[in-house]
């Protein structure tokens, strides 16, 4: 003897949730809604769930009068006189797109802080982790945005302080570069706090060439911007390619004739 027919009827949190997922699956465009095929669908699964007699809340009968409702002024033929009055372009379905599109939003919204929270319980780290790296902390990666920041930041407070009128030979970024150069020497394999050597500068103009002159090491892949810590003070340490980019004169030359 065959055994009966068996079928799985899914629980769903409120109408909302029903009318979009019968949406979704249909692939309808939810702002253009077949609203008879809809609510004879919807109506269907109100039969289902009686028969396996499922409790559904009142909000489910609540939302079947109201497809209903949507339903029966969509069949009725327009009343002349609200044509005249211009309420005849209304749609009677435009509420009912406008919960399903804001219950959606939230909906949206909850399954991806779910999701964030299931990543953040799962992420599993073994604390002898360390035993096996270098002991070397390699930082945090900074970008030019984090640099530009700081920078004006020490130029807002260079504005306080006292200026003193030194004449001088204009500075260049070529001689900046090379002045970093030496830093980088004197701190052998140590970082250079850049900051520092920002308010170590006499003159705006110094600030300025010197900024000019990080980037142009940044961009020849001379040295990189680290942060020992998040918010930490921006360092410079050296690249591999650092050696090779003060190897000859050329590529400072070809710079100094940029800025001419």
């Amino acid at each position: 003897m065959s055994s009966p027919l068996n079928f799985h009827l899914e629980q769903y949190e409120g109408p909302l949730d029903l009318l979009l997922d019968l949406i979704r699956k249909q692939q309808i465009d939810i702002k253009d809604i077949p609203i008879a095929t809809i609510t004879a669908q919807y109506l269907e699964y109100l039969d289902k769930a009686r028969e396996m007699d499922i409790d559904l809340g009142a909000e489910f009968v609540y939302m079947a009068a109201t497809l209903i409702h949507i339903k029966s002024k969509m069949l009725l033929p327009r009343d002349p006189v609200l044509e005249g009055d211009g309420e005849s372009d209304e749609d009677p379905r435009q509420e009912l797109v406008d919960r399903l599109l804001e219950h959606e939003r939230f909906k949206n919204a909850a399954e991806m802080l779910q999701q964030k929270r299931l990543i953040e319980e799962n992420v599993w780290s073994n604390p002898q982790i360390k035993q096996f790296l270098d002991n070397e902390d390699p930082g945090l990666a900074v970008g030019l945005y984090d640099l530009v920041k700081a920078m004006g930041q020490i130029l807002e407070r260079a504005k306080n302080r006292p200026v003193y009128e030194v004449e001088a030979a204009d500075v260049t970024v070529a001689d900046m570069i090379h002045y970093l150069k030496d830093q980088f020497i004197q701190s052998g394999e140590k970082p250079v706090y850049i900051l520092r050597v920002f308010e170590r500068q006499a003159t705006r103009r110094r600030m300025i060439a010197l900024f000019l002159a990080v980037l142009e090491m940044v961009r020849m892949q001379a040295v990189e911007l680290t942060q020992k810590d998040s918010f930490g003070e921006i360092a410079l340490k050296r690249s591999q390619g650092f050696d090779s980019v003060f190897a000859s004169d050329q590529p400072i030359a070809a710079i100094e004739k940029d800025y001419i």
